[in-house]
């Protein structure tokens, strides 16, 4: 068996790679694993899921799994991944499960475990659980019987729960404001529209109506041309767009232009500042965001500390430093105070707030960060660490920081999952970041042919 989990979780195509009976027994690996610490009582299992058909066949499994291993089970259906992580904490669950691949294709489908408190697991959790399944040991593990099997109950005003306590945290009313939301046929369908509207803004939700197989499908974060549409159409101050399981935002400015996760980091980050919450006056973020945004937090006085790609390593970061403010380029943004992972409506909630107190619109609020212009090539290798350390290709990385000085970046990175070495460019110019990006891509591939 190859690494189950990944930077976010198990993914696999559904019923193919991550089929029922994987799905169980990582449940029960979960179960033993995440609650060997405090057997006084039987433990106590929160799960959800995305609007997947997939997800109603693992759910199933996941379930007979914590059960077969005494743990008692509270569903809570369809709901994004930070609620679920939320009500793990608001239920004193012992840990927590959700079935979701995020912003991938319905095929999709994935296991995203939470900690007591809603919190992500450590790799070294991880490995645990992974190596028990590895080893089958469920197969030695004492079943219960009788009254030691778990139990299954629902919890049918969870999503209620969660929408009030993301109400609550809004600084200003967003009344006023008509907003345009892409729920991306997914977990964010019912409690997006009604968070927007329950804290003051006049909503029009697209994509809205999942069938179970149009989740993701040409909307949501990832497909913004629909969003663009309807905000131009309604004639909206804005539009937010979420993923399959609501913890990444992106938006779009009235006139139709796109705002990414470095401008809304941005944007929150001197809000926060302003009201002297962002601690230490420090904002986390990956190696892949924008020059721009470095720039601009520079300006500003605001501290910029990097993290390895993965929001898990931002979470770890921020967890660590005990700071306030984090997040990726893709829309994915934490705020401690509030959350214990990414939040798409909560990061919403919180840009519509800025906007609705300042009386600014949104694009002059993100015009904070001159973005420069950004190429990334994917470069298949034979080898993934020659290709990125071959003497000839740190010689031409070298030769293009030189050449671009302050002016711009070049990042070379291997990827984690594939054979490939990620080659990403910042410059002044489309074109010289073009030309420099291709300049070290053509040296990876000669030091390392597939």
């Amino acid at each position: 068996m190859g690494r189950l989990f990944g930077t976010d979780g198990v993914r696999g195509r559904a019923n193919a790679d991550l089929t029922p009976e994987l799905a169980l027994a990582i449940a029960v690996a979960a179960a033993h694993t995440l609650a060997e610490s405090d057997r006084s009582h039987p433990p106590l299992a929160v799960v959800g899921r995305d609007t997947r058909a997939s997800g109603e066949m693992l759910e199933a499994a996941v379930v007979a799994g914590l059960t077969s291993a005494g743990a008692n089970v509270v569903r809570v259906g369809v709901l994004p991944t930070p609620g679920v992580a939320y009500l793990v904490g608001e239920t004193k669950a012992d840990f927590g499960v959700m079935l979701s691949a995020s912003h991938n294709p319905m095929p999709d489908n994935g296991i995203k475990l939470f900690a007591a408190g809603g919190h992500k697991l450590p790799d070294e959790v991880e490995l645990r659980i992974e190596s028990a399944v590895e080893a089958n040991e469920a197969a030695g593990w004492t079943r219960p019987t009788g009254a030691g099997v778990g139990r299954v109950h629902d919890l049918p005003d969870g999503a209620e729960h969660y929408v009030q306590h993301l109400v609550d945290t809004v600084p200003h009313r967003l009344d006023g404001l008509r907003i345009v939301v892409d729920c991306a046929n997914g977990a964010a369908s019912e409690v997006a529209p009604m968070a927007y509207r329950q804290a003051g803004a006049e909503v029009i939700a697209i994509h809205a109506e999942p069938n179970g197989l149009n989740i993701n499908e040409d909307c949501g974060s990832q497909h913004l041309d629909a969003l663009r549409a309807a905000v131009l159409e309604h004639g909206a101050d804005l539009g937010v767009a979420h993923d399959g399981d609501a913890d990444r935002c992106v938006a779009m400015t009235a006139d139709g232009a796109e705002v990414d996760g470095d401008q809304i980091m941005a944007i929150l980050a001197l809000a926060m500042r302003e009201a002297g919450t962002l601690t230490q006056d420090t904002l986390v973020a990956t190696v892949m965001s924008n020059l721009g945004l470095r720039l601009a937090m520079s300006a500003a006085g605001i501290r910029l500390v990097e993290t390895k790609v993965g929001d898990r390593y931002v979470l770890e970061e921020l967890r660590s430093s005990g700071l306030a403010l984090g997040g990726e380029q893709s829309g994915h943004l934490v705020l401690p105070a509030y959350a214990t992972t990414g939040d798409g409506i909560l990061t919403g909630l919180h840009l519509m707030s800025r906007v609705a107190s300042t009386g600014r619109s949104l694009a002059e609020l993100a015009a904070v960060v001159t973005k420069l212009p950004q190429v990334l090539i994917n470069v298949p290798v034979g080898d993934r660490t020659v290709g990125a350390g071959a003497p000839a290709v740190l010689g031409a990385v070298a030769e293009a920081e030189a050449e671009l000085g302050e002016t711009g970046r070049v990042l070379l990175r291997p990827s984690g999952t594939e054979p490939l070495v990620r080659v990403m460019v910042e410059a002044p110019t489309r074109e010289l970041a073009q030309s420099v990006a291709e300049r070290i891509a053509a040296q990876v591939r000669a030091a390392s042919p597939v």
